[in-house]
């Protein structure tokens, strides 16, 4: 007869019940941890904050109790992918060996931008998937993620960030999808969808509030109040839970008004499962657990650390033993600890391990895959798609873009010739390779030199760097001035360096004190416009960078927020013309580098004023994007801002819109919907995303676009913190960003006040249809 648990006729959750009536205090506690194999007590190659947060163990000993996870097999040093498949397969097989139920460990990995392994695909950032504003695209890259993942052995990734931008000074920006919670929501809810839809559990972070920090530091505290929480921070979460259906939710660093998210029942227990329905495991930031202790100071030992982040609802302790090992089967047996909380987190656990098949008694560690390419064909040209559509052309005032094939260039800058200038500090180049000086990127990454030459082989091409990306060295001006001067054009390509903890200019605790240009290439940039000859500034960066200082005096801005292994042919393609630009702004480009925090999510007193002479109106917008075609908007139907049209609080209304392209260059338009309040019971964004589609087009084709927009998604936090649709006054505004409004319209909204909750409509419904031309 064949044991319950084993039995996959009976219901999940009758299996796991079984189980976990045979299992001991100590293997129950072995499924709430993972262990980071490489990694050891002593702290090296560990983050700072980090050190000595291992505890010491044998392994061989640790997993005759079993094990919960095993952190980044692939992700940690260069390992091939076929011999890291094999070798997982091994560990999985003495895991299962050793304990007495034969349960394998769930296998995690980063792949914030891609599967962080040595030899696998770097895509761009996720704030350039941002601006392409094409959530199935974005959808498409998850699922070959996610592929990838599953056939070397994987079971969970740990993307995608959720965060929204709040002050683009935090190093962590480049891992956002942008500044508006809508966008943010959509485009992070279509990852989900890809990652999930290829079997990996996808793990929702930093829930929640990681990116609203004080100052824009890493782990510094956050003071966002209660209505910005909800109505900002929370959403995309909301959102990727229940339309992206994502099985797995981690906690931040943070702390909000005093309180750790690790140690938090409110958000962690109460909102997240109690509220919003959420059925997965909720695992910890790398040591977060640990941090309780060390760092927010809330707990005086690791068995009240245990204690507290069990209480709150958080299941795994990630990356590696500390806390919820001896010191919480000690606390445990002494009373101090209900047992019953290491049954709900484990109950959790094994629940997934179920749903994974890996209670299955037939389920095998061995690769799925005859051959393992991590880097396809197929993934390579989806990375330049994503990298095409998320170039943005800032500004073309004489359209010196695109270039004549037999123009004289002076490529110029210390991001041109650098492979490792299209990658955020999440790939593996960027994130691990430091650590191993000589190893081989292991991909193929074109640069922006390599690529022009390509792209215009009759061009006369030179080159110079200029100067670091950071430093004060000047030395390299000279040369570049005079490459300059010798040509007909100027390609300036400046930017950023990922890196992790100071390392960088960008990434995880590479925080910047405002948002002038990293080093001297501010200066560079003056330099190569003193000369008369006209400028293309080319930005590859984590993060917007203040521009208003050369306002009016380039030839032209593209910018490409780490564009991926492809990235230095799609920014080849844009400048060539090859490829007309159809990005957009996810996060505003400042006038000036200081003035931060801002983004375009400002009630009025946020807005330029007389009252401060600090104006921080941004250069260039939230959804701003040029292009080498013209759209023409027609037939607008919807009402106007004379015309009131009254709908009740649960009601609807359309706008519709026909965009044309009256150009000679096929091209995408992004239609935009955003919301204005003008008078509401608390102060309201002056402006907010509330619908989007991308339409490509061909020269002379045309599509119809309608938005029905539904009284729910107006809706806000009022003071008691209730989530309704107010009666009154709206406006709808239809544009090419959320200021180049080409039309207005109107509404009143009708009857009492509406409380919505967790089943309230998230979007506005949305059509196109082809127009016959």
């Amino acid at each position: 007869m064949i044991t319950p648990w084993r039995d996959r006729a009976l219901p999940v959750a009758d299996r796991v019940e079984d189980l976990l009536s045979r299992m001991t205090l100590e293997e129950k506690t072995a499924q709430l941890y993972g262990v980071w194999v490489k990694n050891d007590s002593s702290g090296e190659d560990i983050a700072p904050d980090e050190q000595g947060m291992s505890e010491s163990f044998d392994f061989d000993e640790l997993i005759t109790r079993g094990l919960g996870q095993l952190t980044r097999a692939f992700g940690t040093a260069p390992v091939d992918p076929a011999l890291g498949a094999a070798a997982l397969a091994r560990a999985q097989r003495r895991i299962m060996t050793a304990n007495r139920f034969g349960i394998p460990a769930v296998a995690h990995e980063e792949c914030l931008a891609g599967f962080t392994a040595w030899r696998a695909t770097a895509y761009p950032v996720p704030l350039a998937w941002g601006a392409t504003f094409d959530p199935p695209l974005v959808e498409e890259m998850a699922r070959h993620i996610g592929q990838d993942l599953t056939s070397v052995g994987v079971h969970q990734g740990l993307s995608p960030v959720l965060d929204v931008v709040r002050d683009p000074r935090w190093g962590r920006v480049e891992e956002t999808i942008g500044e508006d919670p809508y966008l943010v929501g959509t485009i992070g809810s279509a990852y989900v969808r890809g990652l999930e839809s290829a079997g990996i559990v996808a793990t929702l972070k930093h829930f929640a509030g990681y990116a609203a920090s004080v100052g824009a530091r890493n782990h510094a505290p956050v003071r966002a109040g209660v209505r910005e929480f909800a109505d900002v921070t929370l959403p995309p979460f909301e959102m990727a839970l229940r339309e992206g259906g994502a099985r797995s939710v981690m906690a931040a660093y943070t702390e909000t008004d005093g309180v750790p998210v690790s140690a938090d029942p409110g958000l962690l227990t109460e909102l997240l499962r109690d509220d919003w329905g959420f059925t997965g495991t909720v695992v910890s930031d790398y040591f977060g657990i640990g941090f309780l202790e060390t760092n927010h100071r809330v707990a005086g030992s690791r068995a009240e650390a245990a204690g507290a982040a069990l209480a709150a609802g958080l299941d795994v302790e990630l990356p590696t033993l500390r806390c919820y090992g001896a010191s919480l089967v000690e606390a445990v047996r002494a009373g101090e600890i209900p047992e019953s909380l290491v049954d709900r987190a484990a109950r959790r656990v094994l629940l997934q391990k179920c749903e994974l098949g890996m209670l299955d008694e037939d389920w095998t560690p061995e690769p799925t895959a005859e051959r393992i390419d991590l880097d396809s064909t197929a993934n390579r040209t989806l990375a330049r798609r994503l990298a095409e559509e998320s170039v943005v052309l800032l500004d073309n005032p004489d359209d010196v873009l695109p270039l004549a094939p037999d123009v004289r260039i002076a490529v110029v800058g210390p991001r041109a010739d650098d492979p490792l200038a299209m990658l955020g500090c999440y790939s593996f180049p960027s994130h691990v390779l430091p650590a191993h000086p000589g190893t081989p990127l292991g991909i193929e990454i074109p640069t922006i030199l390599q690529s022009l030459r390509a792209e215009l082989p009759d061009a006369k091409i030179t080159h110079a760097a200029g100067s670091d990306v950071d430093g004060e060295d000047t030395g390299g001006f000279a040369e570049a001035v005079a490459r300059t001067a010798e040509a007909d054009v100027c390609v300036a390509v400046l930017g950023d360096r990922a890196g992790l903890f100071g390392r960088g200019t960008s990434g995880e605790g590479c925080d910047a004190e405002d948002l002038r240009l990293p080093g001297v290439q501010a200066e560079l940039l003056d330099a190569l416009a003193a000369t008369g000859t006209p400028v293309v500034l080319v930005l590859l960066t984590g993060r917007p960078y203040a521009l208003g200082r050369w306002n009016g005096q380039l030839a032209g801005v593209v910018q490409a927020f780490f564009p991926g292994e492809e990235g230095g042919p799609a920014v080849a393609g844009v400048l060539s013309g090859r490829v007309s630009p159809s990005g957009r702004l996810p996060v505003s480009v400042p006038h000036r580098p200081g003035g931060q925090p801002w983004t375009y999510l400002q009630p009025p007193l946020g807005l330029a004023g007389a009252a401060s002479n600090l104006d921080p109106t941004p250069l260039y917008p939230f959804g701003h994007g040029r292009s080498y075609t013209t759209f023409e908007w027609e037939d607008f139907e919807g009402g106007s801002e004379d015309l009131a049209p009254e709908i009740d609080t649960d009601g609807t209304h359309d706008v519709s819109v026909t965009v044309r392209n009256a150009g000679e260059r096929p091209g995408a338009e992004v239609v935009q919907l955003y919301l204005h309040d003008p008078v509401a019971s608390v102060t309201r964004p002056d402006v907010r995303l509330i619908a989007y589609q991308r339409v490509r087009l061909e020269p002379g084709e045309a599509s119809r676009v309608t938005f029905r927009f539904h009284a729910d998604v107006s809706s806000f936090t009022d003071r008691s913190g209730r989530r309704v649709v107010e009666p009154g006054s709206l406006e709808l505004r239809l544009g090419a960003s959320s200021t180049d409004v080409r039309h207005r319209v109107r509404l009143t909204l009708s009857g009492p006040v509406r409380e919505v909750g967790p089943d309230r409509r998230l979007h506005c419904g949305t059509e196109v249809r082809a127009v016959e031309t």
